[in-house]
């Protein structure tokens, strides 16, 4: 059995780490290098950078922030935002990235994860989606959760696997920064249609969040932003519990 995966995510602003409740209202949590250094030390398993508002602001992803980020880790980083095409893509690679994020690009451009798998291996490729429900029905949005798509979350996800993506990182929006538990009875749904690697987001509030997402959906990875930000959970007192309930940790 595989490791389950602790993830936390660096939501990036103009240089500064921010969370908000979802994808609204954001408040700075702090300096992104210090605190990818703080969870490489405390035990995270990997870490994900997105640049929030890259693509909305039609700006590739800071570079030289990359780069400062991936000097202080020794952990597997993935970054996201802004990415477009082959060429950013290898920019990040050669920046210290060993997994890159694509979201809005993929859904406006499909042949994309196909041509990046080929070129680095589907190994490289997150496809980050972010899912809200509509009328009862789980949606695609784009451009950081502010453009709705009539493209189905599910279809889309089965989609990416069958282009090359190596793993999913799902967001419920409608869960996004409550802290009131992840998207479960969906995460499963989607989970048990795929065959590569899913990470939950959107929702994590305390350890029994973590407890049940591993439980009830068996994702491989659980993703959290302002629980770790704000020392609200310690990575090593959560996989402290989770090994306790038996599950599976590095």
């Amino acid at each position: 059995m595989l490791a389950k995966r602790i993830i936390p995510c660096l939501d990036v602003k103009d240089g500064r780490t921010v969370k908000g409740v979802n994808f609204v209202d954001l408040r700075d949590a702090g300096d992104p290098v210090e605190l990818a250094w703080q969870y490489s030390q405390q035990g995270a398993d990997e870490l994900v950078f997105l640049d929030i508002t890259a693509t909305h602001e039609k700006r590739k992803t800071t570079i030289d922030l990359v780069s400062a980020v991936a000097r202080q880790i020794n952990i597997p980083f993935t970054i996201g935002g802004g990415i477009n095409e082959l060429a950013d893509a290898e920019i990040l690679l050669n920046a210290g990235a060993d997994k890159i994020s694509i979201n809005s690009a993929a859904v406006r451009n499909p042949k994309l994860i196909d041509d990046l798998a080929k070129s680095f291996g589907r190994q490289f490729v997150v496809v980050a989606v972010d899912t809200r429900v509509v009328n009862e029905k789980n949606y695609v949005h784009l451009r950081g959760g502010r453009d709705k798509t009539d493209i189905d979350t599910q279809d889309w996800i089965q989609e990416a696997e069958s282009r090359g993506a190596g793993e999913i990182l799902l967001t419920s929006m409608d869960h996004d920064g409550t802290k009131g538990g992840f998207d479960n009875s969906f995460l499963k749904r989607i989970n048990s249609s795929i065959h590569i690697p899913l990470i939950a987001s959107g929702g994590a509030g305390n350890v029994q969040h973590f407890l049940d997402v591993f439980e009830q959906t068996n994702v491989d990875a659980a993703l959290a932003a302002s629980v770790f930000h704000y020392g609200e959970i310690l990575i090593p007192e959560l996989k402290g519990a989770l090994r306790k309930a038996g599950t599976v940790v590095r």
